[in-house]
């Protein structure tokens, strides 16, 4: 199979991490890259939405969408980062969190490399930032004993997100007002998988 990927994509990231917590090898690596205006050939020829990650299957139609990648990466390791019912709702939930973040910071990180700068509109920057600002709010209050479980994709997704928020974002100090959320993010950020793939820079 082949991974095309980015080392900087967060979406990336959380796979890479499924990959070093189950043991699961022998995937190719593909660099790729590419923005919303000028995606990646290679990219679009497996994923017509033009997006990374996007595995390669040996045996069937590549799979895009880092959950699906996720779920089927979990599946061929025999491993329960996604537990059974009733449990998996609550990991589906908090992984759906936390890519929700990480698609509110991209688009920031868009608007401020992509659009001319005379046609950015703070406003709509201010309301991604306030999706994510309720996110945290809900990872503090109503998840913290789900990121304190059992090792899942909730939790993995989780610390990639707050990881990419670091990276991008940092300027908005995200853990001011979650002092329980920053206290889990810096034990599991301490874990090798996570060490192992922090993003370049």
């Amino acid at each position: 199979m082949k991974l095309y990927h980015s080392p900087t994509s967060p979406y990336v990231r959380k796979i890479l991490v499924l990959m070093a917590e189950t043991g699961l090898t022998g995937i190719e690596m593909v660099t790729a890259s590419g923005s919303p205006v000028a995606p990646d050939a290679g990219v679009v020829e497996q994923n017509p939405l033009g997006k990374i990650p996007a595995l390669q299957r040996d045996n069937g139609p590549t799979l895009y969408d880092s959950r699906v990648i996720c779920q089927f990466l979990n599946a061929e390791a025999g491993t329960a980062l996604y537990p059974a019912a009733p449990l998996l709702w609550d990991t589906l939930t908090v992984e759906a969190t936390a890519d929700g973040m990480l698609d509110a910071a991209l688009l920031m990180v868009y608007e401020q490399r992509i659009r001319p700068e005379d046609k950015r509109f703070d406003p709509w920057v201010e309301g991604q930032w306030s999706k994510i600002s309720r996110a945290l709010d809900a990872l503090e209050s109503r998840w913290i004993d789900h990121l304190n479980g059992t090792l899942d994709m909730g939790q993995i997704a989780t610390a990639c997100a707050l990881g990419y928020l670091d990276f991008r974002h940092a300027d908005r100090h995200w853990r001011m007002n979650h002092p329980l959320l920053a206290a889990w993010e810096a034990g599991f950020a301490a874990r090798p998988s996570m060490q192992a793939t922090r993003p370049p820079g």
